[in-house]
C-alpha cells in the first residue's frame, strides 16, 4: 500500500493563505521491502528498485500515478538493498552498491526506461553501502563514503562517467561517514555533512566537494551531531538539516540551517516529533513534508509534519 500526500493552498476570507492537507491511499505494491530505492522516470512512472524482504529481491516495479497502480518485473542483475539510484541525463537509472547476501557488491547497472532493459555498466573501485550519490553539472555522479566490510568506514569517493561507463577514483573525504547526507550547491558544489566514523563516533563535521579541482575542503560545523537524518534544499539556497540520532540512545528533533554563502549553520525550529530514517519532501509551495522514522519513545511512526 503506498500513501500519497495532497497538499493544496486557499485563500480563506481574511484573505490569508491555509493549506489543505491529507492522504490517499492508492494501489498496493507487488513485494513489500525496505532498503529500496525511488526514482522518477521521464514519462512520469515511479521505479522502485531492489530492496529486501526476508532475503534480497531483484525485482523491480513500476508505479503509474495516473491509475495507481503497480507493474511487477524480473530483471535486475544483482539483487541488492541499501544502494543509491542517480537517474542520468539520458534518463536512464544507475543503480550502484549495496548489500546482497554475498557481502557488498562492487557491481552496477543501468535500467532503460525505453525498454524496460537492465544492462550491467562499470563497477566501482571500493564496494560500499549506506553511501551517497550525487549528479554534477558535467553528468558525472559522485559516490561518497559507505561502509564495507573489509575497508570499515569510508573515506574515500569516486565518480562514475556516463560516456564511458567507468568509474575513476576522485579525492578523498576528510573523515570517514556512512548515513551521512549530500547536497548540490547552487555553484555545484557538494556539501557532505554529518554521519558517522563508527558505531559510536557521530559527527557534526561537514566539507564540500569542488568539481573544478576535485578536492574536499572543510566548512562550518553544525551545532548538533546526527546521523541518519536529512538534508532539504530551500528556494532561498539555504540547506535544512532536520532530526537524526545524536548517539546510539538520542533521537534528535532539532533542526538547523547550512547558508552556503557564509559556510555557517544557524538552529532553526524543532520538529514536533524526534525522529530519524525519516524522508523529507519540497512540496510545489516550497514547504517541506517530513515523514514517518523511528524514536525509542514512539517506536515506528506514521507521522508527518510540514516546515
Amino acid at each position: 500500500m503506498i500513501l500519497t500526500f495532497h497538499n493544496e493552498s486557499y485563500l480563506n476570507h481574511e484573505n490569508k493563505e491555509q493549506f489543505i492537507e491529507e492522504w490517499t491511499t492508492t494501489g498496493r505494491i507487488d513485494l513489500a521491502r525496505c532498503g529500496h530505492t525511488a526514482s522518477l522516470l521521464a514519462d512520469g512512472l515511479a521505479l522502485v528498485a531492489g530492496g529486501v524482504y526476508g532475503g534480497n529481491t531483484n525485482c523491480y516495479e513500476l508505479y503509474n500515478s495516473s491509475t495507481g497502480t503497480w507493474t511487477a518485473l524480473a530483471g535486475m542483475h544483482d539483487p541488492r538493498w541499501y544502494h543509491t539510484a542517480s537517474t542520468l541525463a539520458n534518463g536512464s537509472v544507475l543503480i550502484a552498491g549495496g548489500y546482497d547476501d554475498n557481502g557488498y557488491p562492487t557491481s552496477t547497472e543501468l535500467y532503460n526506461p525505453s525498454n524496460g532493459t537492465w544492462t550491467a555498466t562499470g563497477s566501482m573501485n571500493v564496494s560500499r553501502y549506506y553511501h551517497t550519490a550525487s549528479t554534477l553539472a558535467n553528468g558525472s555522479i559522485l559516490v561518497t563514503g559507505g561502509y564495507n566490510r573489509v575497508d570499515s568506514y569510508l573515506d574515500s569517493a569516486e565518480l562514475y562517467n556516463p560516456s564511458t561507463g567507468n568509474w575513476t577514483t576522485a579525492g578523498s573525504m576528510n573523515v570517514s561517514r556512512y548515513y551521512h547526507t549530500a547536497s548540490t550547491l547552487a555553484n555545484g558544489s557538494i556539501l557532505v555533512a554529518g554521519g558517522q566514523a563508527n558505531d559510536t563516533s557521530y559527527h557534526n563535521s561537514a566539507e564540500l566537494y569542488d568539481p573544478s579541482t576535485g578536492t574536499w575542503a572543510t566548512t562550518g560545523s553544525m551545532n548538533v551531531a546526527r546521523s541518519q537524518h536529512t538534508a532539504t534544499t530551500l528556494a532561498n539556497g539555504t540547506i535544512l538539516f532536520a532530526g537524526g540520532q545524536a548517539n546510539d540512545t538520542s533521537y534528535l528533533n532539532s533542526a538547523e540551517l547550512y547558508d552556503p554563502s557564509t559556510g555557517t549553520w544557524t538552529i532553526t525550529r524543532s520538529m514536533n516529533v524526534a525522529r530519524y530514517m525519516h524522508t523529507a519532501t519540497t512540496l510545489a509551495n516550497g514547504a517541506v513534508l517530513v515523514t514517518g522514522g523511528y524514536n525509542r519513545v514512539d517506536g515506528y511512526l506514521d507521522s508527518a509534519e510540514l516546515y
